[in-house]
């Protein structure tokens, strides 16, 4: 189906994008993602909005890929959406029986009715089934937009689940694993990694909140404005809720190119430029958080080998570091090469769930998680993103991510870290506290 191409331009850029998000609340399905114009190789655009469902998939994790793969293969078009980390359990013979506080599907795309573009100054304007001067009534109505936060509220406490005084109620955020129950899980994951089971393992715990409301435009603009992560991700499905920044990229097509890009090794940003130049220095030279990558990076070249043509899966980075508002973070960048006549959906089914976010060996490594951590995964270590009407396609990973139902007024986010030989419970904690911070300082005080 073809769509209806409009491209403008914006005097005050920053506004409009404020102005584009504020109005996209109307919708019932909406996905932004930004690139908060991080400077990096890959990149198609500094951010997307799509909206209202034309057509969608929601299905549960069995026969996930395959459903997928028939719908994006009849679509041809743009689609844009999730496959959480449970999805797994479609590719491995695995299953998921932790506790879900936030019922989200296990998969779900859905072709945009509107899908709005910003690469530098342009603005392009994508529609289908137009109605008269849809486009540019839309346009002049984003420029002159403005939502401020009462405003806002009384959109979310539209909701037949939210009244305006449980808006302002105060959050209570409580552990999943306690700091001694960690260690100890810890020290069990040790023991499996001295007995040879596996190398490394990808421990996660999360952080709750019962009977809380929150406005999820309001704190994704405050961590947003914290992290200005590379993948950020503001999505709403009628009263579930994703908001993201994440600094992580799964997986990227460009023709027949394939880029993956995981990330591990983190250290704190320093005010004194001295002192964080000689963090990150040390980052790129300890050796327990270079061997954690190293061994992220020799899964991924096996998992991309699956469906790469013999001989083209190559490290373009090894360990690199990239600096981010709150962290430091240790990146390699790995690519390969496909026939043309290999399926997009089968390369994201050969290297699922990403490395970054389970361990190694994979399949051992994701069966000692999961009979360790006390919460199901979900959409958290899962991946959004979309594809293109040719085939190519890019995700990322959801991690410093905020995950709500409002109907459930339940608040989710998680956090973990690779644990191999060389690790400290302690520090392992401390670690998993950083990652964590950005998102229980927006969730106390937006």
């Amino acid at each position: 189906m073809q769509r209806t191409i409009r491209t403008f331009s914006a005097d005050k850029l920053a506004k409009f994008k404020t102005n584009l998000l504020s109005w996209s609340q109307q919708f019932e399905t909406a996905i932004w993602l930004d690139s908060n114009n991080y400077k990096q190789q890959y990149s198609s655009f500094d951010c997307v909005l799509a909206l209202e469902e034309f057509t969608a998939i929601k299905t549960d994790y069995q026969n996930a890929f395959e459903k997928l793969k028939e719908y994006q293969t009849l679509t041809k078009d743009y689609i844009f959406g999730y496959i959480s980390y449970d999805v797994k359990n479609d590719v491995e013979l695995l299953s998921s029986n932790n506790f879900d506080g936030l019922d989200f599907a296990d998969l779900y795309f859905f072709q945009p009715q509107k899908l709005i573009f910003i690469k530098e100054n342009s603005i392009e304007f994508h529609y289908l089934k137009m109605v008269d001067d849809e486009i540019k009534n839309d346009f002049e109505t984003i420029k002159k937009y403005h939502k401020n936060v009462d405003s806002i509220k009384a959109i979310v406490s539209q909701s037949p689940n939210t009244t305006s005084e449980n808006l302002e109620n105060d959050i209570k955020i409580k552990l999943r694993i306690h700091k001694d129950e960690y260690y100890q899980k810890v020290n069990k994951i040790l023991d499996h990694i001295k007995k040879g089971n596996i190398y490394e393992a990808n421990f996660c715990q999360e952080f709750y909140a019962e009977n809380s409301t929150i406005n999820p435009l309001e704190v994704y603009n405050d961590l947003n404005k914290i992290s200005e992560a590379p993948f950020a991700v503001f999505f709403k499905m009628e009263h579930q809720y994703l908001l993201s920044a994440t600094p992580e990229r799964y997986l990227r097509k460009e023709g027949r190119k394939i880029i993956t890009q995981p990330i591990k090794g983190t250290a704190k940003r320093l005010i004194s430029a001295f002192d964080d130049a000689q963090i990150a220095l040390d980052l790129h030279r300890d050796e327990k958080e270079r061997s954690e990558n190293v061994m992220i990076v020799d899964l991924v070249r096996n998992d991309l080998s699956k469906s790469a043509k013999k001989g083209t899966v190559k490290v373009e980075e090894l360990c690199k570091v990239y600096s981010f508002k709150q962290v430091h973070q240790l990146i390699s960048t790995v690519v390969s090469e496909i026939e043309e006549k290999t399926h997009p959906i089968d390369v994201i089914k050969d290297t699922f769930p990403m490395g970054s976010m389970t361990g190694a060996p994979k399949i051992s490594a994701m069966k000692i998680i999961e009979d360790l951590e006390e919460t199901k995964r979900g959409l958290y270590s899962g991946t959004v993103g979309y594809f293109t009407p040719n085939g190519n396609f890019d995700f990322n990973v959801v991690i410093r991510s905020i995950l709500y139902n409002e109907e459930h007024k339940y608040i989710s986010y998680s956090v973990g870290g690779a644990i191999t030989a060389k690790s400290i419970p302690e520090k392992e904690y401390e670690e998993c506290l950083l990652k964590a911070k950005a998102m229980k300082y927006v969730l106390l005080n937006s």
